[in-house]
């Protein structure tokens, strides 16, 4: 009886503190809400802010961050291809392709024409999600309160968004089934025109500029009962079949060479950086929501 009386004594000091306790951890979040996380959206915007600014393109009467840069294509152990790709900022402005066709000594050369340059279509859909991140967090200035913690955390996520879809489109090049890649506008760049039986792919890897060029020879008819079109695929392997204007073609040889691009190798380090930070702010936020199950946060 003496024991239960005393832990009945006992309770309203259990309580007392931990309403202080809570009302402690209380300050610390409003705290939180109001200087933390306008400290970790200025740092955001100045990442991000870097990382648009790589992919900056050229305006009339100002100094760009990309002037024309031209990178060399080839491999040490092969020379069947070699290239030189002028890059800027989103557009290959020129590119000049060395091929040695396999089993003889024909050698051919490629150029762009000079009316033409070619769009590399995952560094501007890079650029658009960072200018879209960058928007996102524009949007809630110093003067802004946040309230709840689910609020910045429905901010964080779609920033996160925006970041993941940015990485990934500079991480994973397009698929192209063989037909699609015969009849993209890149064949019709070049001067003097593509033969029949060469077919040429650009995009980015990483932080890698490539060149893949494959090598074609025409399939007789009576192949039919072995002819197995291939799908779509980032790269080809010698052994793919596609059917054209009712010609069969099997490609022959491939032949793969890239350049490492500096700048883009910054920015995928900034994504980086950029998604760290706003992991860790939800992981702050995630601490303090598990004091008050009664708030939303």
């Amino acid at each position: 009886m003496l024991n239960s009386q005393r832990s009945l004594s006992e309770l309203p000091k259990m309580s007392a503190a931990s309403q202080v306790e809570r009302a402690v951890l209380e300050e610390e979040f409003n705290w939180l809400l109001k200087e933390e996380v306008h400290a970790v959206l200025k740092q955001l915007q100045d990442v991000l802010k870097e990382a648009s600014r790589r992919f900056s393109m050229p305006t009339a009467g100002l100094e760009s961050q990309h002037k024309q840069e031209n990178f060399i294509l080839g491999s040490s152990t092969m020379d069947q291809v070699k290239g030189v790709l002028t890059l800027q900022g989103e557009a290959l402005t020129q590119a000049d392709i060395n091929l040695k066709i396999a089993k003889s000594s024909q050698a051919l050369h490629f150029q762009f024409r000079e009316d033409k340059q070619w769009k590399l279509q995952q560094i501007q859909d890079a650029r658009n999600h960072v200018n879209q991140a960058l928007q996102l967090l524009s949007s809630h200035d110093d003067s802004y309160h946040f309230k709840t913690g689910a609020e910045v955390n429905k901010l964080m996520d779609a920033v996160m968004l925006q970041l993941t879809r940015a990485r990934n489109r500079l991480t994973t090049p397009a698929s192209m089934t063989l037909p699609e890649l015969a009849t993209s506008g890149l064949m019709k760049m070049f001067t003097p025109p593509m033969p029949g039986d060469v077919m040429v792919n650009f995009y980015i890897n990483l932080s890698k500029l490539c060149l893949t060029v494959y090598q074609l020879h025409v399939l007789p008819p009576n192949t039919t009962k072995n002819f197995k079109p291939a799908g779509s695929s980032v790269l080809h392997n010698p052994g793919a079949m596609f059917e054209l204007n009712s010609n069969r073609f099997e490609v022959s040889h491939v032949h793969k060479v890239e350049s490492v691009v500096p700048w883009l190798n910054d920015t995928l380090v900034f994504f980086t950086i950029s998604l760290q930070l706003c992991q860790q702010l939800k992981d702050k936020i995630s601490v303090f929501s598990s004091f008050w199950n009664y708030r939303p946060f």
